[in-house]
Protein backbone atom coordinates (compact mmCIF):
# COMPACT_ATOMS: atom_id res chain seq x y z
CA UNK A 1 0.00 0.00 0.00
CA UNK A 2 1.21 3.38 -1.60
CA UNK A 3 0.52 6.37 0.64
CA UNK A 4 -0.10 10.06 -0.46
CA UNK A 5 -0.73 11.64 2.75
CA UNK A 6 -0.42 10.74 6.19
CA UNK A 7 -0.47 13.04 9.57
CA UNK A 8 0.32 12.54 12.72
CA UNK A 9 -0.91 14.14 15.73
CA UNK A 10 -1.66 17.17 13.41
CA UNK A 11 -3.39 20.08 15.90
CA UNK A 12 -4.48 23.67 15.06
CA UNK A 13 -5.31 26.55 17.55
CA UNK A 14 -7.12 29.40 16.56
CA UNK A 15 -6.60 31.10 20.11
CA UNK A 16 -8.72 29.39 22.72
CA UNK A 17 -10.65 27.31 19.68
CA UNK A 18 -9.43 23.61 19.03
CA UNK A 19 -9.91 23.45 15.23
CA UNK A 20 -7.97 20.17 14.47
CA UNK A 21 -7.17 17.68 17.54
CA UNK A 22 -4.20 15.51 17.20
CA UNK A 23 -5.23 14.11 14.05
CA UNK A 24 -3.99 11.30 11.87
CA UNK A 25 -5.35 10.68 8.90
CA UNK A 26 -4.09 8.18 6.16
CA UNK A 27 -4.76 8.15 2.36
CA UNK A 28 -3.75 5.76 -0.08
CA UNK A 29 -2.39 6.60 -3.90
CA UNK A 30 -5.32 6.54 -6.09
CA UNK A 31 -7.92 6.52 -3.67
CA UNK A 32 -11.19 8.76 -3.75
CA UNK A 33 -11.23 9.62 0.12
CA UNK A 34 -14.37 11.05 1.71
CA UNK A 35 -14.14 13.77 4.66
CA UNK A 36 -17.10 12.70 6.39
CA UNK A 37 -18.17 15.73 9.12
CA UNK A 38 -20.93 18.17 9.52
CA UNK A 39 -20.37 22.19 9.03
CA UNK A 40 -17.41 23.05 11.23
CA UNK A 41 -16.67 19.29 11.90
CA UNK A 42 -12.78 20.52 10.66
CA UNK A 43 -12.62 19.38 7.02
CA UNK A 44 -11.18 22.74 5.21
CA UNK A 45 -9.05 23.63 7.94
CA UNK A 46 -7.21 19.87 7.41
CA UNK A 47 -7.11 20.18 3.70
CA UNK A 48 -5.77 23.95 4.40
CA UNK A 49 -3.10 22.48 6.70
CA UNK A 50 -1.91 19.63 4.46
CA UNK A 51 -2.28 22.52 1.49
CA UNK A 52 0.44 24.78 2.92
CA UNK A 53 -2.71 27.99 3.03
CA UNK A 54 -2.06 27.62 6.95
CA UNK A 55 0.13 25.97 9.36
CA UNK A 56 -0.93 23.72 11.35
CA UNK A 57 -0.09 24.28 15.95
CA UNK A 58 1.52 21.43 16.34
CA UNK A 59 2.08 18.02 14.60
CA UNK A 60 3.30 16.16 11.21
CA UNK A 61 2.43 15.88 7.73
CA UNK A 62 3.96 13.68 4.90
CA UNK A 63 2.66 14.59 1.76
CA UNK A 64 3.68 12.60 -1.89
CA UNK A 65 6.50 10.72 0.59
CA UNK A 66 8.02 14.15 1.30
CA UNK A 67 8.05 15.62 4.77
CA UNK A 68 9.49 19.13 6.14
CA UNK A 69 11.58 21.30 4.17
CA UNK A 70 10.60 19.79 1.36
CA UNK A 71 6.95 19.93 1.75
CA UNK A 72 6.89 23.22 -0.86
CA UNK A 73 7.64 20.90 -3.71
CA UNK A 74 5.11 18.18 -3.06
CA UNK A 75 2.61 21.11 -2.70
CA UNK A 76 3.60 21.94 -6.25
CA UNK A 77 2.18 18.54 -7.20
CA UNK A 78 -1.41 18.78 -6.05
CA UNK A 79 -4.21 21.29 -6.68
CA UNK A 80 -7.22 21.70 -4.57
CA UNK A 81 -10.77 23.65 -4.66
CA UNK A 82 -11.15 25.26 -1.74
CA UNK A 83 -14.52 27.19 -1.20
CA UNK A 84 -15.28 29.27 -4.21
CA UNK A 85 -12.61 30.04 -6.56
CA UNK A 86 -12.32 33.42 -7.57
CA UNK A 87 -12.35 34.45 -11.51
CA UNK A 88 -12.71 37.02 -13.23
CA UNK A 89 -16.48 38.18 -14.17
CA UNK A 90 -15.90 39.89 -18.10
CA UNK A 91 -13.62 36.85 -18.92
CA UNK A 92 -14.17 33.86 -20.46
CA UNK A 93 -13.47 30.69 -19.08
CA UNK A 94 -10.35 30.31 -21.27
CA UNK A 95 -9.07 33.98 -21.30
CA UNK A 96 -9.11 33.01 -17.10
CA UNK A 97 -7.18 29.72 -17.54
CA UNK A 98 -4.96 31.56 -19.61
CA UNK A 99 -4.34 34.42 -17.36
CA UNK A 100 -3.57 31.56 -14.16
CA UNK A 101 -1.09 29.92 -17.02
CA UNK A 102 0.95 32.97 -17.39
CA UNK A 103 0.98 33.57 -13.28
CA UNK A 104 2.05 30.06 -12.87
CA UNK A 105 4.54 30.44 -15.41
CA UNK A 106 2.42 26.80 -17.28
CA UNK A 107 4.11 27.46 -20.74
CA UNK A 108 1.84 24.87 -22.27
CA UNK A 109 -0.37 26.53 -24.87
CA UNK A 110 -2.36 24.11 -24.92
CA UNK A 111 -3.08 23.35 -21.13
CA UNK A 112 -6.25 25.75 -21.42
CA UNK A 113 -8.00 23.75 -23.74
CA UNK A 114 -6.84 20.19 -22.02
CA UNK A 115 -7.90 21.35 -18.64
CA UNK A 116 -11.16 22.91 -19.88
CA UNK A 117 -11.84 19.69 -22.33
CA UNK A 118 -11.37 17.45 -19.15
CA UNK A 119 -14.80 19.01 -17.33
CA UNK A 120 -16.70 19.31 -20.51
CA UNK A 121 -16.42 23.48 -20.78
CA UNK A 122 -15.02 23.65 -24.36
CA UNK A 123 -18.17 24.85 -25.74
CA UNK A 124 -18.54 28.22 -23.71
CA UNK A 125 -16.62 30.24 -26.14
CA UNK A 126 -17.14 34.03 -25.82
CA UNK A 127 -19.76 33.47 -22.71
CA UNK A 128 -18.27 35.46 -19.94
CA UNK A 129 -17.95 33.93 -16.45
CA UNK A 130 -20.15 36.42 -14.61
CA UNK A 131 -22.68 34.29 -17.07
CA UNK A 132 -21.69 30.96 -16.19
CA UNK A 133 -24.33 28.41 -14.19
CA UNK A 134 -23.24 27.66 -10.64
CA UNK A 135 -22.39 24.01 -11.86
CA UNK A 136 -20.53 25.57 -14.52
CA UNK A 137 -18.26 27.58 -12.13
CA UNK A 138 -17.92 24.57 -9.80
CA UNK A 139 -16.65 23.29 -12.99
CA UNK A 140 -14.03 25.82 -13.65
CA UNK A 141 -12.59 25.54 -10.51
CA UNK A 142 -12.06 22.22 -11.41
CA UNK A 143 -10.38 23.12 -14.18
CA UNK A 144 -8.18 25.96 -12.40
CA UNK A 145 -7.19 22.75 -9.82
CA UNK A 146 -6.24 20.60 -12.98
CA UNK A 147 -4.26 22.85 -14.63
CA UNK A 148 -0.95 21.93 -13.92
CA UNK A 149 -1.67 18.24 -14.07
CA UNK A 150 -1.68 17.36 -10.18
CA UNK A 151 -1.19 14.16 -8.74
CA UNK A 152 -3.43 15.14 -5.76
CA UNK A 153 -6.53 17.04 -5.85
CA UNK A 154 -8.14 18.74 -2.78
CA UNK A 155 -12.27 18.96 -3.15
CA UNK A 156 -13.51 21.11 -0.34
CA UNK A 157 -17.39 20.65 -0.81
CA UNK A 158 -17.41 20.38 -4.74
CA UNK A 159 -21.09 19.82 -5.31
CA UNK A 160 -22.41 22.29 -2.30
CA UNK A 161 -25.75 24.79 -3.95
CA UNK A 162 -25.24 22.36 -7.16
CA UNK A 163 -28.70 21.16 -8.95
CA UNK A 164 -28.94 17.28 -9.98
CA UNK A 165 -27.45 17.19 -13.35
CA UNK A 166 -24.65 19.64 -12.02
CA UNK A 167 -23.53 16.80 -8.70
CA UNK A 168 -24.06 14.41 -11.40
CA UNK A 169 -21.09 16.06 -13.99
CA UNK A 170 -18.93 16.81 -11.14
CA UNK A 171 -19.31 12.84 -9.82
CA UNK A 172 -19.24 12.19 -13.56
CA UNK A 173 -15.88 13.79 -13.82
CA UNK A 174 -14.23 12.84 -10.42
CA UNK A 175 -14.58 9.19 -11.11
CA UNK A 176 -12.67 9.86 -14.48
CA UNK A 177 -9.75 12.04 -12.61
CA UNK A 178 -9.47 8.71 -10.26
CA UNK A 179 -9.17 6.51 -13.30
CA UNK A 180 -6.40 8.23 -14.32
CA UNK A 181 -4.79 7.44 -11.07
CA UNK A 182 -5.31 10.72 -9.41
CA UNK A 183 -5.40 10.84 -5.68
CA UNK A 184 -8.56 12.66 -4.61
CA UNK A 185 -9.76 14.09 -0.98
CA UNK A 186 -13.01 15.40 -0.87
CA UNK A 187 -15.06 17.20 2.00
CA UNK A 188 -18.48 16.69 2.17
CA UNK A 189 -21.64 17.26 4.33
CA UNK A 190 -23.88 15.58 1.54
CA UNK A 191 -23.15 12.20 2.26
CA UNK A 192 -25.15 10.17 -0.48
CA UNK A 193 -22.73 12.07 -2.90
CA UNK A 194 -20.02 11.22 -0.59
CA UNK A 195 -21.32 7.39 -1.12
CA UNK A 196 -21.55 7.15 -4.50
CA UNK A 197 -17.52 7.84 -5.34
CA UNK A 198 -15.70 7.13 -1.55
CA UNK A 199 -13.57 4.35 -2.14
CA UNK A 200 -12.09 4.96 1.71
CA UNK A 201 -13.60 7.13 4.52
CA UNK A 202 -12.58 9.36 7.30
CA UNK A 203 -15.36 10.45 10.19
CA UNK A 204 -14.13 13.82 11.99
CA UNK A 205 -16.26 15.46 14.17
CA UNK A 206 -15.39 18.95 16.05
CA UNK A 207 -11.69 18.63 15.21
CA UNK A 208 -11.47 14.81 16.17
CA UNK A 209 -10.76 12.17 13.70
CA UNK A 210 -13.31 9.32 14.74
CA UNK A 211 -12.82 6.63 12.51
CA UNK A 212 -11.23 5.79 8.93
CA UNK A 213 -13.01 2.70 6.78
CA UNK A 214 -12.53 1.57 3.16
CA UNK A 215 -15.54 1.43 1.53
CA UNK A 216 -15.65 -2.42 2.15
CA UNK A 217 -15.52 -2.02 5.79
CA UNK A 218 -18.34 0.82 6.19
CA UNK A 219 -20.37 -1.35 3.83
CA UNK A 220 -20.04 -4.07 5.73
CA UNK A 221 -20.69 -1.92 9.16
CA UNK A 222 -23.71 -0.01 7.38
CA UNK A 223 -25.56 -3.61 6.71
CA UNK A 224 -27.70 -3.56 9.91
CA UNK A 225 -29.89 -6.77 9.06
CA UNK A 226 -29.82 -9.58 6.29
CA UNK A 227 -33.48 -11.50 6.31
CA UNK A 228 -32.57 -15.27 5.02
CA UNK A 229 -36.03 -17.08 3.25
CA UNK A 230 -35.07 -20.64 3.77
CA UNK A 231 -36.47 -24.20 4.38
CA UNK A 232 -35.36 -25.03 7.63
CA UNK A 233 -34.69 -21.59 9.95
CA UNK A 234 -34.52 -23.58 12.86
CA UNK A 235 -31.63 -25.31 11.69
CA UNK A 236 -30.19 -22.35 9.90
CA UNK A 237 -30.37 -20.17 13.43
CA UNK A 238 -27.99 -23.33 14.17
CA UNK A 239 -26.01 -22.82 11.99
CA UNK A 240 -24.93 -19.65 12.25
CA UNK A 241 -24.76 -19.56 16.18
CA UNK A 242 -22.57 -22.97 15.88
CA UNK A 243 -20.14 -20.80 13.21
CA UNK A 244 -20.39 -17.29 13.66
CA UNK A 245 -21.47 -16.68 17.37
CA UNK A 246 -24.38 -15.50 15.64
CA UNK A 247 -28.00 -15.31 17.30
CA UNK A 248 -31.02 -15.03 14.74
CA UNK A 249 -34.17 -14.35 14.99
CA UNK A 250 -36.63 -16.84 13.48
CA UNK A 251 -39.76 -15.39 12.59
CA UNK A 252 -40.97 -18.44 10.78
CA UNK A 253 -40.45 -21.58 10.00
CA UNK A 254 -38.58 -20.48 6.77
CA UNK A 255 -37.48 -16.86 7.62
CA UNK A 256 -34.80 -15.54 9.98
CA UNK A 257 -33.48 -12.26 10.18
CA UNK A 258 -29.48 -12.08 11.58
CA UNK A 259 -28.48 -8.49 12.99
CA UNK A 260 -25.28 -7.68 10.82
CA UNK A 261 -22.49 -5.73 10.70
CA UNK A 262 -19.40 -8.70 11.43
CA UNK A 263 -19.61 -10.76 8.90
CA UNK A 264 -20.64 -11.14 5.20
CA UNK A 265 -23.60 -12.07 3.85
CA UNK A 266 -21.75 -14.59 1.60
CA UNK A 267 -19.88 -15.73 4.41
CA UNK A 268 -23.08 -16.64 5.71
CA UNK A 269 -25.23 -17.71 2.72
CA UNK A 270 -21.77 -20.55 2.55
CA UNK A 271 -21.97 -21.38 5.63
CA UNK A 272 -25.96 -22.42 5.44
CA UNK A 273 -25.69 -23.39 1.73
CA UNK A 274 -22.79 -25.85 3.30
CA UNK A 275 -24.89 -27.25 5.96
CA UNK A 276 -27.37 -28.36 2.88
CA UNK A 277 -29.74 -25.84 3.82
CA UNK A 278 -31.59 -23.88 0.39
CA UNK A 279 -32.03 -20.44 1.10
CA UNK A 280 -34.74 -18.93 -1.57
CA UNK A 281 -34.21 -15.37 -0.67
CA UNK A 282 -32.14 -12.81 0.83
CA UNK A 283 -32.67 -9.31 1.90
CA UNK A 284 -30.42 -6.69 3.23
CA UNK A 285 -31.74 -3.70 5.20
CA UNK A 286 -29.43 -1.00 5.36
CA UNK A 287 -28.10 2.25 8.14
CA UNK A 288 -26.87 4.34 5.31
CA UNK A 289 -23.68 6.46 5.52
CA UNK A 290 -25.59 9.84 7.37
CA UNK A 291 -27.29 6.83 10.19
CA UNK A 292 -23.88 5.29 10.32
CA UNK A 293 -22.12 9.26 11.12
CA UNK A 294 -24.36 9.80 13.41
CA UNK A 295 -24.01 6.47 15.22
CA UNK A 296 -20.19 7.16 15.25
CA UNK A 297 -20.99 10.63 17.13
CA UNK A 298 -22.97 9.07 19.71
CA UNK A 299 -20.75 6.11 20.56
CA UNK A 300 -17.28 8.21 20.45
CA UNK A 301 -19.67 10.25 22.94
CA UNK A 302 -18.73 13.93 20.93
Amino acid sequence: MKIALQTQALTKRYGIQLALNNVNITVEKGSIYGLVGQNGAGKTTLIRCVAGLTFPTSGFVELLESQGADLPLARKRIGAIIEQPSFYPNLTARQNLNYFCKLRGIKSAAAADEALALVNLTYTGNKKFKDFSLGMKQRLGLALAMLDKPEFLFLDEPVNGLDPSGIIEIRNIIKHLAEQGITIVISSHILTELAQVATHYGFIHKGVLLKELTAQELELQTTSSVSFIINDSALAAKVLLERFGITARILSQTELVVDSGLTETGELSRALFEAGLTITGIAEQNLGLEAYYMSLIAKEGA
